[in-house]
């Protein structure tokens, strides 16, 4: 048994990670990463390209249902309701079809290209450091999730603002415009809402303390609304509030984990007595007994008879 483990073949993780593996095999499995993340991408567009036009309602549902409320509000007939956009191209259509299942795909396949290149990157790092990545990756998706469904709400609401100051011009969006604006504003939420898992990183790599991090609120609070009305293309107050007030909400819920690992670290620290301490860092002495103390504890010399005085050969020749 012990030979044939000894013998056995070595995994393309474990060569990886052990350093063994040739430059020649990083680039045959750089090359097999690759080809699987594109199967999952192109499947993933098949179906995307399948729902593409369901997809393509929901995301227009906001415009729709403010035009036929104000049909409604007018008191004309809805029987023969029709929501229309303005298409400049015949090929418009196909392409935003092809474009909706590039984007579905992209997201549905999320699992499988993530996958890849973490199974290529991970045999690179350390054990703690995985760790952290899987923690990292399980919180990262709800968060775009949340921010993309509040862009959504925000785009609903911003809508009904802007679309009610045109009542007397007759308006027909451009469907490729409103597309990209409305998927821009939910991609832009979701990445707004990834913002504490930055500062969560930085007091994990030990940049900033939470005592630090509490320090900088005022800023931190500043820089929030200011990217937030950089970043919201809506020039209205209401959807930067929307994307601002979470995340300064996040930032403190961030600055309250950063307290509660520096607390378990100096525990840690502590148990270990300089355990964790660098090369270049002293450590604590403890208690130091003086001079006196150790004198104290010494017991009384005995006093020692002085040795024989060593003979002369005159004396052994008498």
């Amino acid at each position: 048994m012990a030979l044939k483990s000894r013998g056995a073949k070595k995994s393309q993780f474990q060569k990886a990670s052990d350093g063994s593996m040739t430059l020649m095999d990083h680039l045959r499995e750089l090359r097999s990463r690759l080809f699987k993340a594109s199967l999952g991408l192109v499947l993933g567009l098949i179906v995307g390209v399948i729902f593409a036009q369901e997809i393509i309602n929901f995301i227009t549902d906001p415009y729709c249902d403010f035009m036929r409320d104000s049909l409604i509000k007018d008191g004309a007939d809805i029987a023969g309701f029709k929501c229309k956009f303005n298409v400049v191209s015949p090929v418009d259509i196909f392409l935003l079809n092809l474009r909706v299942g590039l984007l579905v795909g992209f997201i549905l396949s999320a699992p499988v290209w993530l996958y890849q290149l973490w199974a290529f990157v991970a045999p690179g790092l350390h054990k703690h450091e995985r760790r952290y990545t899987y923690r990292f990756a399980a919180v990262a998706g709800p968060l775009f999730i949340g921010g993309a469904i509040l862009g959504y709400f925000v785009i609903s609401k911003s809508l009904q603002f802007f679309l009610g100051l045109s009542n007397q011009y007759d308006l027909t969006p451009d469907i490729n415009g409103y597309y990209d604006f409305v998927t821009n504003v939910m991609l832009l939420f979701g990445a707004g809402f990834e913002f504490p898992l930055l500062i969560v990183a930085l007091n994990l790599v030990g940049v900033a303390s939470a005592k630090r991090l509490l320090s900088w609120w005022r800023v931190a609070t500043v820089l929030i609304f200011v990217f937030c009305a950089v970043v919201t293309p809506t020039p209205d107050p209401f959807g930067m509030t929307a994307l601002a007030i979470p995340m300064v909400g996040m930032y403190f819920a961030a600055v309250g984990f950063a307290f509660l690992h520096d607390r378990r670290k100096a525990k840690r620290e502590a148990a270990n007595w300089g355990g964790d301490l660098s090369d270049d860092e002293a450590s604590d002495l403890g208690d130091i007994v003086t001079g006196e103390e150790q004198a104290s504890e010494v017991d009384d010399p005995t006093p020692i008879s002085p040795a024989e005085p060593p003979r002369r050969y005159d004396d052994d020749a008498t």
